[in-house]
């Protein structure tokens, strides 16, 4: 597959947060020609790991549907990595990056339910994914990630949906399909992303600060489509690993329906606001 046309001039957009989500953004954002720079925490909490460019974080680099993200340590290294047509992820919470690189849209795809630092003078276009947002007060647009008839649409009034708690539904599971911890502690998993799965099966240990252990179980069958990193600490009831009730493995390994769509909006968002 041809590399999307990509500049030196071509227009930065930085995507703050690279779980499967915000990869989804970053992806059709690259695709259609922007510099992309994404930013994320020193130890990310991704679930969906094969499809996340947050997991360059941990491994230096990841592929995500012939698209290479790569790990920078400093903003000066992004010009290198684009000329390779690369995605850099840096390690930028507050997403200071934005100083040095003026870009012409930030997109907040953090998908904490809430703000957690994002202003709408951060850039020319500042869009935000799901709820915890008011359009005009903390950005310019907001796209919608609830699943259902208005998922990914540009929300130019207002805010998106309320968060429910409750996870959207596939192959007619919910809630169960997410995989949460037992006790708070250090994490280890058994299993690994696209096995075949059934519930009560051990996919997981959480060792507590006194060394001892409780497993972490499936609760449905299917296929598990994500798992968190080893060594990373938990807390009780943390969603650390999603299981795909379809059972399709190639799933594992592609950017979701729901990723796409959102990516469609933020695309659909910046070019029509910066059109204004």
């Amino acid at each position: 597959m041809a590399a999307p046309i990509t500049t030196d001039r071509a227009p930065v957009v930085i995507v703050k947060g690279a779980g499967d989500l915000g990869t989804g953004v970053a992806y059709r954002l690259h695709r259609a020609g922007f510099r992309v720079l994404c930013t994320d925490l020193p130890t990310p909490l991704v679930i969906r790991r094969t499809v996340a460019f947050a997991s360059a974080v941990f491994e230096r680099e990841i592929v995500v549907e012939e698209v290479r993200a790569e790990l920078i340590a400093d903003v000066r290294e992004s010009s290198a990595a684009w000329q390779r047509s690369s995605v850099p992820i840096m390690v930028d919470p507050a997403c200071q990056c934005r100083h040095a690189l003026q870009p012409v849209a930030v997109v907040d795809c953090i998908l904490a339910k809430r703000n957690t630092g994002t202003a709408i003078d951060d850039a020319p276009v500042v869009v935000a994914c799901g709820p915890g947002f008011t359009v005009g007060q903390d950005c310019h647009a907001i796209v919608e990630t609830m699943r259902g008839h208005n998922l990914g649409r540009v929300i130019r009034r207002g805010a998106a949906q309320p968060n429910t708690g409750l996870p959207g539904e596939i192959g007619g599971h919910g809630a169960l399909r997410v995989v949460r911890a037992p006790c708070d502690g250090r994490f280890l998993g058994v299993r690994t992303i696209g096995d075949q799965v059934q519930a009560g099966e051990i996919l997981a240990q959480v060792a507590n600060a006194q060394g001892a252990t409780q497993p972490v179980l499936a609760t449905i069958n299917g296929v598990l489509r994500g798992i968190i990193h080893d060594d990373s600490v938990v807390t009780a009831g943390l969603k650390v690993a999603d299981i795909d009730p379809r059972a399709e493995v190639s799933h594992c390994f592609s950017i979701s329906d729901k990723a796409l769509a959102i990516g469609g909006g933020v695309l659909e968002a910046i070019l029509s606001l910066r059109a204004m």
